[in-house]
């Protein structure tokens, strides 16, 4: 016994010893590494941080600034796309029914509202640094949240904050333009409360959507920012892994990130899947990693968002050099403001984007694509107006359908009546002076899904109870008690319409359908409408936004911000 006793502790002592050998080897290489940086840096050779760099440098040891413990980063989320022109209030019960994850809820895959969190807790392990998950909140872009709603979900997050304490870093995940009663900037106050909390020394990283509003006080709050550059937004776990790089080479001391933000004073629509915005992503992408560039964000702004702030904004992000930082954002700016007549589509009106889809039609294998843009969800809109659905029932279209509309009422009526059912429904036109007249029709039921789903950028995303009906003219509709957009094929699909055997389709969202759509399409049509997001930005009633800026007013200078 006591030989085995004596064998044990001699054991123990050899991997202890063996544990401080590799922990000692560990800190001879983290002091080689950074002797050979400074080395570098002094012969004037200009850092390449790539996306490989940046991996090899957060595969480096994660150690605290607090001393030798673990590395300590706290990472939550909240986005609300706020529509201030919309009438329907955003509460606390809205998010809850939409997306309240506490901690330890976030589901294995990532979402567009909570990448950055979803990398962060995925790398943890492998990089050595403890990940303190918080509250993760999102609502379909609506209206104005309530102070309620905002403020209940702050505390909820800043106590879990507080509670993580000492930190070495944050990643937020937010949207950029969440306006609450109160709040023009709800993502710079609540940064404000963080960096009180977390101090001076934390790194904060944070994930915006390009349709935000690029305040100064979050550049001056906030270490680093990066935009999803896509629109659709279909790189957010590609733009969530860039921030998670940068916000721990930052805290390794492995670069210093400076900031330039140039304001172009311009109100515009920015799609990247066509020239000429494609080109200008593609050349910003190009730039990161090289000469010190270490990331280039292009904010499209929110053009339904009265807020002093809105407008397209470029930022970069420089390893401490200013003086190139300026000069890009600038170019970049300037080259945005130059297109700002030619980035968007070209819009139609409703009976004019039926009668070209049906000339298409005629000759076509694939089925054209209108794309509804004014009663798109994504932007705070209802999505259930029905002017289109009229449209193609008096003009006996057939083989058509539309969708998503949103009518939980009328949902609940046809699954009561089941699949196979003939009835009469009443359906859409209920929320809003831009939601049109109601249609009635005989319908019949063709499919009833609970808890059903959509797919974008292979992530689910909830359709809620849904059906799909056909009248008996020959028009199709999917009916959605959660509110939303057109983002993938599926949402027609799973709802008893095959999307590829109709001539005509009719997609209520404004560019986030597009990935999906465009490949099994023979052409899509972009339309404007009587929803409630005019493509003319003149027609919404600003009161807020600084004036001077294009096209509310005429030609305007852009300028540096920070």
């Amino acid at each position: 016994m006591v030989r085995h006793g004596g064998h044990a502790q001699r054991r123990q002592r050899h991997d202890r010893a063996a544990r401080s050998r590799a922990l000692l080897e560990r800190l001879a290489r983290l002091t080689r590494s950074a002797w050979n940086r400074a080395r570098f840096h002094a012969a004037d050779k200009p850092p390449c941080f790539n996306q490989r760099r940046l991996r090899i440098l957060s595969a480096n040891p994660s150690f605290s600034s607090q001393g030798f413990k673990p590395m300590r980063i706290f990472s939550a989320c909240l986005s609300l796309e706020a529509n201030t022109f919309s009438p329907m209030a955003t509460s606390y019960q809205t998010f809850l029914a939409e997306q309240a994850w506490r901690p330890g809820e976030h589901p294995a895959e990532p979402t567009m509202q909570t990448a950055a969190f979803w990398v962060a807790r995925r790398r943890a392990e492998a990089e050595g640094y403890t990940f303190i998950p918080g509250s993760c909140f999102w609502s379909t872009p609506n209206g104005t949240a309530t102070r309620d709603a905002y403020e209940r979900i702050r505390a909820e997050i800043l106590e879990q904050l507080s509670a993580a304490l000492p930190l070495d870093g944050v990643i937020l995940t937010l949207h950029g333009a969440m306006v609450a009663d109160g709040y023009d900037d709800c993502e710079g106050d609540l940064l404000e409360h963080v960096r009180r909390i977390a101090g001076p020394d934390a790194v904060i990283g944070v994930e915006l959507d390009p349709h935000c509003h690029f305040t100064v006080k979050r550049c001056e709050l906030a270490d680093i920012i990066v935009l999803y550059k896509e629109y659709p937004h279909t790189d957010f776990v590609e733009r969530g892994e860039e921030v998670v790089s940068l916000v721990l080479a930052t805290i390794r001391k492995q670069i210093r990130p400076v900031k330039s933000l140039w304001d172009t004073r311009v109100i515009a629509s920015y799609p990247t899947t066509t020239q000429p915005m494609r080109g200008i992503v593609d050349k910003a992408m190009a730039l990161e990693g090289k000469d010190g560039v270490l990331s280039i964000s292009l904010g499209h702004g929110f053009p339904s968002g009265d807020v002093p702030d809105n407008g397209a904004r470029v930022l970069v992000i420089t390893d401490g050099n200013k003086p190139l930082g300026d000069r890009l954002a600038r170019e970049f700016g300037e080259e945005m403001a130059a297109i700002k007549e030619i980035s968007a589509q070209r819009f139609l009106e409703p009976s004019a984007a039926v009668a070209r889809a049906l000339e298409i039609a005629a000759g076509a294998s694939k089925p054209v694509t209108i794309a509804d843009t004014s009663d798109n969800a994504g932007g705070g809109a209802p999505s259930d107006n029905t002017t289109f659905l009229r449209l193609l029932i008096t003009g006996g279209v057939s083989s058509a359908s539309v969708g998503p509309i949103w009518d939980p009422m009328a949902v609940r009526l046809a699954f009561d009546a089941g699949p196979g059912a003939r009835i009469k429904l009443r359906f859409g036109g209920k929320a809003c002076w831009a939601s049109a007249q109601p249609i009635d029709a005989e319908v019949e039921v063709l499919a009833c899904v609970p808890g059903a789903q959509q797919t974008f950028a292979g992530s689910p995303v909830d359709l809620g109870d849904a059906v799909g009906i056909r009248t008996l003219e020959g028009v199709g509709a999917v009916l959605v008690s959660n509110r939303c957009q057109a983002m993938g094929i599926d949402f027609f699909a799973n709802l008893g319409i095959d999307p590829r055997g109709e001539r005509l389709l009719v997609v209520k969202s404004n560019q986030h359908f597009h990935a999906a759509f465009a490949p099994i399409s023979e052409e899509v049509i972009y339309a404007t409408g009587d929803g409630l997001l005019p493509t003319d930005y003149r027609r919404h009633p600003w009161k807020k936004v600084i004036r001077p800026i294009w096209p509310l007013d005429g030609e305007v200078e852009g300028r540096q911000l920070v």
